[in-house]
């Protein structure tokens, strides 16, 4: 179903309510139409296990595949993380959802009028702790934002040819770590690194001066491809299970110094943060829109037939230790991407690069057209040039210790919204290496 259509499957209907009250708010992120899935664990059941959220609860899956009520899913909702599940496959991935989707409208008893399933199963978001959902296998992180791209070419290269050759015909990435990549809520320390300003001699090792956050999505792969068999863009999108938020932090001032000739390394591998819930595919649907016209027509392995953008608001906030209250620093959309997800994938595939369940694949920074709309702080001060200054007094060229940033995202549904939570990190100081400085 392609943008602009007018049908939806079941489980995307605008008019659907739930029995769970507080999911049919029309800003409750977690309605019936999205469903995300995610691990949780509770203080009375400490084990993670896989559950959907639903208003302000979650559905312990693990509990209704023991009482068979989700015979599809193979006893994958026990697991810890979602891997399990999502290399079942499209089919399962669908058939699944609907049958959840089933137990939770308003008028169905199956579940509502059992008071020990339900009791065992409905657990407030406010008694769960929420974990990584997937082990991820490897993590990709591109560039694919041609308003990010340019502002980065402006601002380092030559104006008139800010983006490079290869740009325009290529989606452009780097292998990140996976080891790093950690779930909403996780500290991360201020790394350390090689530095070197253009007015010394030699470089020195200290804590980054210029630590960054890039506004990003993450796709995750469920079904992977074997090795050597590439993929076209039509079945990269039915590989993609669901998306996350992303914060690909970034210490720029180190990353300066090592990126030539190889690319990102350190200033990228300390850590990556996502959001705990992953918004299906399925769930986004409705809001698939096409990106911008791509000139030159790419080569035909990464030619599109459907749009494959989404019409996804994204929101930065900003909070200082001791303030008050998070200031919003960049608001933007995932629809303004040059390169779409399943191109990204389509490319990442194209060499014969087998795919895994769990895959994860950072879009690169999200900028819009406009300064608000810039995804990193490297754009919004312009490489600390133009500080921000924020409604408590304090200015910021990049991140201080003790800063939280917080990602939000949503897309607008008629009546109903589809959340994402949140990806939010605060900056501890630096951890001293053992070997000085």
């Amino acid at each position: 179903m392609d943008n602009g259509m007018t049908t939806y499957y079941k489980t995307q209907d605008p008019s659907l309510k739930s029995w769970v009250k507080s999911a049919n708010g029309p800003e409750c992120p977690f309605p019936i139409q999205n469903l995300p899935y995610g691990a949780f664990s509770t203080a009375a059941n400490p084990a993670p296990r896989i559950g959907v959220a639903i208003g302000d609860h979650v559905l312990d899956l693990s509990v209704l595949e023991k009482a068979g009520l989700l015979p599809q899913s193979e006893g994958c909702f026990s697991a810890p993380v979602l891997n399990g599940f999502m290399g079942l496959g499209a089919a399962v991935w669908s058939d699944t959802r609907a049958t959840i989707s089933a137990l939770l409208e308003k008028e169905n008893s199956r579940l509502r009028d059992d008071s020990a399933l339900r009791a065992g199963a409905l657990v407030p978001l406010s008694d769960v702790t929420l974990h990584m959902p997937v082990q991820v296998g490897d993590f990709t992180d591109f560039y694919a934002s041609r308003e990010h791209a340019t502002n980065v070419g402006t601002m380092f290269r030559d104006p008139e040819n800010a983006l490079m050759p290869n740009w325009l015909h290529i989606p452009i990435g780097y292998n990140g770590r996976a080891s790093t990549v950690v779930v909403s809520g996780t500290d991360i320390h201020r790394p350390c690194g090689q530095v070197k300003a253009p007015d010394q001699a030699a470089p020195s090792f200290r804590p980054s001066g210029k630590l960054d956050m890039e506004l990003e999505m993450g796709a995750l792969v469920g079904t992977g491809n074997p090795l050597g068999q590439p993929v076209t863009v039509e079945q990269a999108r039915e590989m993609i299970f669901g998306y996350v938020l992303l914060n690909d932090w970034s210490a720029r001032d180190i990353q300066v110094w090592e990126y030539q000739p190889l690319g990102p390394f350190q200033a990228k591998a300390f850590a990556t943060t996502i959001s705990p819930w992953v918004v299906t595919a399925e769930a986004l649907e409705p809001f698939r829109v096409s990106g911008p016209s791509q000139d030159p027509v790419p080569l035909p392995y990464l030619q599109q037939t459907a749009a494959n953008n989404y019409d996804l608001n994204l929101k930065v906030t900003l909070q200082p230790a001791g303030a008050a209250s998070p200031a919003a620093i960049c608001e933007t959309n995932f629809r303004y991407m040059y390169w779409s997800s399943p191109q990204q994938l389509a490319h990442h595939a194209s060499s014969g690069c087998a795919m895994r369940p769990g895959d994860l694949l950072g879009s690169g920074t999200i900028s819009g057209p406009t300064p608000a709309s810039w995804g990193s702080l490297l754009e919004l001060t312009w490489n600390g040039r133009d500080p921000l200054t924020l409604p408590e007094g304090q200015t910021r060229t990049f991140i201080e210790d003790g800063d939280s940033l917080t990602l939000t995202g949503w897309c607008q549904g008629d009546g109903y919204r589809i959340g994402f939570g949140e990806a939010e990190g605060t900056i501890l100081p630096p951890v001293p290496h053992p070997a000085g400085g």
